[in-house]
């Protein structure tokens, strides 16, 4: 019978046993759930200034297009400033082309021969090069503006 007994006392050590098992596991089942609800409500109070920053974000973007809508205006209206330079040179230089095929002093037939005019500047604001054999940027840039075999595009003045 102490056999019997042994075997009781066992089986209630093994009872209790599980018992604190399942009460620890209920316990820490319960702190996990306060764990979580503590992170879901950080997680809430964080969304609003998630939400602040995403908004500063877009708003960001939208000036960066403005920006950048701004410059491709800016930049078509110089564009279209430097045309109508290059346009007006033209026409003076045509001017003066004219007044020195008219002058009996110039000999605008002289391979030498290029008319007195300011030269129109580049973009980098330096002056466009003239010398026998370079491009003409108004020729160039303008396929009506051709010169007459009367009218070369290089040359110098004789007085």
């Amino acid at each position: 019978m102490d056999t019997v007994w042994i075997i009781v006392i066992v089986i209630a050590v093994l009872v209790l046993i599980g018992l604190a098992v399942a009460m620890s596991s209920k316990r820490k089942d319960t702190q996990n759930r306060q764990h979580a609800d503590e992170l879901r409500q950080d997680a809430r109070a964080q969304q609003g200034g998630v939400q602040q920053e995403e908004l500063k974000a877009r708003e960001a973007e939208l000036e960066a297009e403005r920006k950048r809508l701004e410059a491709e205006r800016a930049e078509t209206e110089a564009e279209q400033a430097r045309q109508g330079h290059l346009q007006e040179h033209a026409k003076v230089e045509d001017q003066v082309r004219e007044a020195d095929r008219v002058d009996p002093d110039v000999d605008h037939s002289s391979p030498d021969y290029a008319p007195e005019t300011a030269r129109p500047t580049d973009t980098a604001g330096t002056a466009d090069s003239h010398a026998p054999g370079s491009t003409d940027p108004v020729a160039a840039e303008d396929p009506a503006h051709e010169t007459s075999p009367e009218e070369p595009s290089s040359g110098t003045h004789r007085t």
